[in-house]
């Protein structure tokens, strides 16, 4: 496995991207418009069977959504990530699934249409790993309140151009982002246009 070195990459509008952070190393994701919503995942790169686990987030913290200090624990429940940087409008949604290809057809869309579950694997593959299954992931940038009848309301987009999110490793790990595709809803905001975004990767502040 390859870790990354410090530097700087655009996440095209509706793909993905999978990177390898040594333990202390930081991704920083930056939001030029402020409206694109990304999804997120992350493995033990030593036992990917462990990763960042939305429900046991939930459960950890007794909370519905993630901020900056919220603790991103595994399914050993133990932290893999932190959040060190958000200035974003903050409530990172941990409730709804990874848009899949059974969603784009049930709006109505006809053949293949990329996902932020395809883009998850795609990038995953690209670095030589396979996982069986589509872990629920957290939601950046993406806000989405429970009402009190228990319904759900997805919020547009309320962060401000350049809003960002930083996450250190606490452990050797693999980071997958998936720049959501999502434009049937307006998920990526009222003009349902996906857009870049910047990945840039930091090495740690004592780092030689």
């Amino acid at each position: 496995m390859k870790f990354e070195e410090a530097g700087t990459m655009v996440l095209p509008a509706g793909h993905g991207k999978a990177l390898c952070l040594r333990a202390g190393w930081s991704v920083r994701v930056v939001n030029p418009h402020g409206t694109q919503a990304l999804d997120f995942w992350a493995y033990n790169a030593a036992d990917p069977s462990e990763y960042l686990s939305m429900d046991n987030v939930r459960s950890f913290n007794s909370v519905a959504y993630v901020e900056k200090d919220t603790a991103l624990v595994t399914t050993e429940r133990r932290p893999i990530v932190c959040m060190t940087e958000d200035t974003s409008a903050g409530q990172h949604d941990t409730l709804l699934c990874a848009c899949n290809p059974a969603i784009y057809r049930e709006l109505g869309v006809k053949g293949f249409h990329r996902s932020c579950a395809t883009n998850m694997h795609e990038a995953l593959g690209e670095i030589g790993m396979k996982m069986a299954f589509t872990p629920a992931p957290l939601n950046l940038f993406m806000s989405v309140d429970v009402r009190p009848d228990g319904s759900l309301d997805r919020i547009l987009p309320r962060s401000k151009p350049g809003a960002a999110v930083t996450f250190r490793a606490e452990f050797d790990a693999v980071l997958v982002f998936s720049n959501c595709p999502q434009d049937v809803t307006t998920i990526n905001g009222p003009d349902k246009t996906p857009r870049d975004c910047v990945l840039e990767i930091l090495p740690p502040a004592d780092a030689a």
